[in-house]
């Protein structure tokens, strides 16, 4: 292999970049995550734990209450700073809910809280509404009370003694769903997002080498076949780090304190330059975009379920990493990855050789 080939080639490669627009614009959303990261981590979070917004709004919603105006589920909501409580029938109740002068409609059957029944609680909200999330949470608190209180009714029914149980509170003061957002997804995914772009890209060029009929040209030039191969790996490599670094200095400038930071780029950098080689061996052996890419992207699908399925594995190191935790497997994973690395490069230059005879043969 000829170091100033392969360099002349990655040089070319790197150019050429700004004409593929899908990594361009793949790598401009990672760069509007990492700039805009604590705006989108409040809009994210509410999306899978509306709880989480609650606590922002002071407003008190105005709430339809229809049925048995002797249970006491009537009185949380008539001390609740949240709410307003408007008894009405329920008929009139779903109305107003319809013409949004209601914020949520509750009713309540005429089922004594000692009956032999279950009481069936109905909640009318809107559908795909933010403001019915809050308010579904803080109804929430109303009606965990309401539960607790005929528990204690029914509690000679019990036959068996329920088991406390005792939950730790967050000790962030409420920011635990940012926390976990912020260090258990939105890290690894920035950092290993460009893992995955560059494997794809790298498919992309050697495979349009093939399809443009180009790959002779080069070929009949003093560059030897694998010193092609291996400048556009480099170059696509090359991308991983960098990227990796820029997010994550966008995020720190987003007041995200992050540690660890160069195992954390050491750690992407191996997993990247794996999955560099292997999109690469994928072109070689395909030589087509469309099947390489399936091939590739459904196998990486099924590898990556695998490894998450490890407790160590590298996303969750990221996240430890990134928090200031103690990962003592840490350079256990790093041996362990470098040693496939190796086997990964030596069997791409085996194959790229391969290949290199398949075509001066031909």
């Amino acid at each position: 292999m000829n170091a100033r080939h392969v360099g002349l080639i990655m040089k070319k490669e790197l150019r050429g970049l700004g004409h593929e627009k899908t990594i361009l614009l793949a790598i401009l959303l990672q760069l509007f995550v990492a700039m805009f990261s604590s705006f989108l981590m409040v809009g994210l979070t509410s999306m899978y734990d509306p709880a989480a917004m609650s606590q922002y709004s002071g407003y008190r919603y105005g709430i339809g209450y229809a049925g048995n105006n002797e249970s006491g589920l009537a009185a949380y909501f008539e001390n609740s700073r949240d709410f307003t409580l408007h008894r009405m029938d329920l008929s009139t109740a779903v109305q107003a809910l319809r013409e949004r002068k209601l914020a949520a409609v509750v009713y309540v059957p005429d089922t004594a809280p000692d009956a032999e029944e279950p009481v069936v609680v109905t909640l009318y909200t809107l559908q795909n509404d933010l403001q019915s999330a809050i308010v579904e949470v803080r109804l929430k608190d109303a009606f965990t009370r309401y539960e607790t209180d005929l528990r204690k009714v029914r509690s000679e029914r019990l036959t068996e003694e329920p088991l406390p149980m005792s939950i730790p509170g967050s000790r962030t003061g409420g920011g635990t769903n940012f926390y976990e957002f912020v260090y258990g997804l939105l890290i690894p995914l920035l950092v290993f997002m460009p893992a995955f772009i560059s494997a794809a890209l790298v498919i992309d060029l050697i495979t349009e080498e093939y399809q443009h009929d180009t790959l002779e040209t080069l070929v009949s030039a003093p560059v030897a076949f694998t010193d092609i191969v291996w400048g556009k790996i480099l170059a696509c490599e090359l991308l991983v780090p960098l990227q990796a670094a820029l997010w994550l200095g966008l995020l720190m400038l987003n007041r995200i304190a992050i540690a660890n930071v160069p195992l954390i780029l050491l750690h992407v950098t191996l997993a990247s330059a794996i999955l560099t080689l292997l999109g690469a061996l994928t072109a070689l052996h395909y030589r087509e975009r469309t099947a390489a890419q399936f091939i590739f992207s459904t196998a990486l699908v099924v590898v990556v379920l695998f490894i998450l399925a490890v407790p160590s594995n590298p996303l969750n190191l990221i996240a430890r990493l990134a928090i200031g935790s103690d990962a003592p497997e840490n350079w256990l994973v790093l041996a362990l990855v470098g040693a496939l690395l190796v086997l990964v490069i030596i069997a791409t230059g085996k194959y790229a050789e391969r290949v290199r005879d398949r075509i001066h043969g031909s």
